[in-house]
């Protein structure tokens, strides 16, 4: 507006509220957060094709699928951040791994445990630098297990607890540095050659009261995560196929497999024994159950595996020792 006597003076008109309209259109802006829309699609396709990532340079793919799970805690994060930025875009983007992270995992949450079985097996990583074997020794005779698998036994250290659980397993045998302890009779032992070059596995046939068991005890090369080398796991995979071969050629029908396998479920390498076996913690237990590191545990590397008909009705880790695993344990029934 001009007035005749004076300056001239520019009235502004008030600014029109938004419509709904445009306040969506506002939201679904893709240039709105759109690096937090990347990096919603980038979790959502490891989590869809963490097979497709290649283990050709240092093992990458299994490197992922170890630690498939944490992943997940990448949803609330992006999701905190698109709403602060008011991103709807970038908001659907933070739901879509979550979604598939919930089909993945989202039945490990639900409590699968069916009651007490016919028996309950145990197996633990007791840690060569247990400082306190006599502790674990009392933990192992009451966690009210009938078969006991141990692994990283001393020579030092395995005649103190042959004595320790002679009371509560009268039946053990011990070969190179895994051991087998039971209520029930051990027989025809052999041990299995997983390419190691000195004994880390055997198997042995359990008589329990409604029939023999094959019962395996394996403690699989440790795997190493290196910036020049990446996830280096080459010796235990070799061993995972050899003793997934051995597995397989068992005559007797039920087979239990114990031991410290230095892989998660998740990981392809295993595959020559998790396609034949399943997880007493997938089909029984009630949330991840990882088992090391005992101090603050992040990957489920012990492993109570089955098949043939034993059927698992619960699953669970025992509280920490001196090790730096966590024992697992497991209840069947026929």
């Amino acid at each position: 507006m001009v007035r005749a006597d004076g300056p001239a003076v520019l009235v502004q008109e008030p600014e029109r509220p938004a419509s709904r309209r445009e306040r969506l259109r506002r939201w679904f802006a893709w240039r709105r957060g759109w690096p937090l829309t990347v990096l919603g699609l980038l979790v959502t396709g490891l989590l869809v094709l963490h097979a497709q990532v290649p283990n050709a340079v240092g093992n990458l793919g299994s490197l992922l699928e170890t630690f498939l799970p944490w992943l997940g805690l990448a949803v609330p994060v992006l999701l905190a951040l698109a709403l602060w930025r008011r991103a709807g875009v970038a908001v659907v983007a933070a739901l879509l791994p979550g979604a598939v992270w919930l089909n993945l995992f989202g039945a490990l949450l639900v409590d699968k445990s069916s009651g007490p079985g016919d028996f309950t097996v145990l197996t633990h990583n007791v840690a060569a630098a247990n400082d306190d074997p006599q502790g674990t020794i009392r933990m192992l005779t009451g966690s009210g297990a009938e078969i006991v698998a141990l692994e990283e036994l001393s020579a030092s250290a395995a005649p103190g607890y042959a004595e320790g659980l002679a009371a509560a397993f009268p039946y053990h045998v011990v070969e190179g540095t895994v051991g087998l302890w039971s209520s029930y009779p051990i027989d025809d032992v052999a041990v299995v050659d997983i390419k190691m070059g000195w004994t880390r596995a055997f198997r042995a046939r359990v008589t329990t009261p409604k029939g023999p068991v094959a019962v395996y005890v394996a403690h699989l090369p440790s795997v190493r995560v290196t910036f020049d080398t990446g996830f280096t796991a080459g010796r235990r995979d070799v061993s995972a196929q050899a003793l997934g071969d051995a597995i397989e050629r068992e005559p007797l029908r039920r087979v239990l497999l114990l031991g410290d396998l230095n892989g998660t479920m998740n990981d392809r390498s295993l595959a020559p024994i998790t396609s034949q076996m399943r997880s007493a913690q997938g089909a029984a237990g009630d949330g991840f159950g990882f088992s090391w590191p005992a101090s603050f545990p992040t990957a489920r590397i012990d492993q109570i595996l089955s098949k043939g008909g034993l059927v698992p009705t619960d699953s669970r880790t025992l509280p920490a020792d001196a090790s730096d695993h966590l024992a697992v344990a497991a209840d069947y029934r026929y």
